[in-house]
């Protein structure tokens, strides 16, 4: 087995933010939502729910929620379980929101890999979601994955491939 491709994914794979109409097929869909198991979260506690946003009135309600939906037929809300997710004991500090954060890269990663495009939503009205989707008081939405077929015109932004050099980001040893 080889890893070789995983650059070549990572370095292709831009936020989509124009799709096409077409409905993400339920067979893409099982495939995102079973990468998520796969996903390490601390102590394998897999406190991450994930509503599939895919339905006209669905989407609509989404709408509600954010401005940064791009029309896209089909979105991913990753939310944690602050009952499951493991907490660091010497600051109580939990991890359901890095949890939620790696099954959410995760789903994004598979989607690329099937053709379909993603943007990662943060910009979001927490308690708008919770309203219109009815979540419980013991779920917390992280982030939203709109996703589809990106349109035939839809291109990276110019900030796409823009980076700071490596070096300014990595130390060794210590900063």
């Amino acid at each position: 087995m080889t890893f070789a491709d995983f650059s070549e994914l990572a370095a292709s794979r831009y936020s989509v933010r124009k799709f096409t109409e077409q409905p993400v097929s339920q067979n893409h869909l099982d495939k995102i939502l079973q990468v998520s198991l796969l996903a390490p979260t601390a102590c394998n506690r897999q406190p991450q729910q994930v509503l599939v946003i895919n339905t006209p009135e669905s989407l609509d309600r989404l709408k509600k929620c954010t401005g940064s939906h791009f029309n896209a037929p089909a979105a991913l809300l990753v939310c944690y379980n602050r009952e499951q997710c493991w907490v660091r004991d010497y600051d109580q500090k939990p991890s359901g929101e890095i949890d939620a954060a790696i099954v959410a890269t995760h789903m994004m990663l598979e989607a690329a890999s099937l053709g379909l495009g993603t943007t990662w939503v943060m910009h979001f009205i927490p308690e708008a979601v919770r309203c219109e989707f009815s979540l419980p008081d013991v779920l917390e939405p992280v982030a939203l994955l709109v996703l589809g077929y990106p349109a035939p015109d839809a291109q990276p932004s110019p900030m796409h491939k823009a980076s700071q050099p490596l070096q300014a980001l990595t130390a060794y040893g210590q900063f």
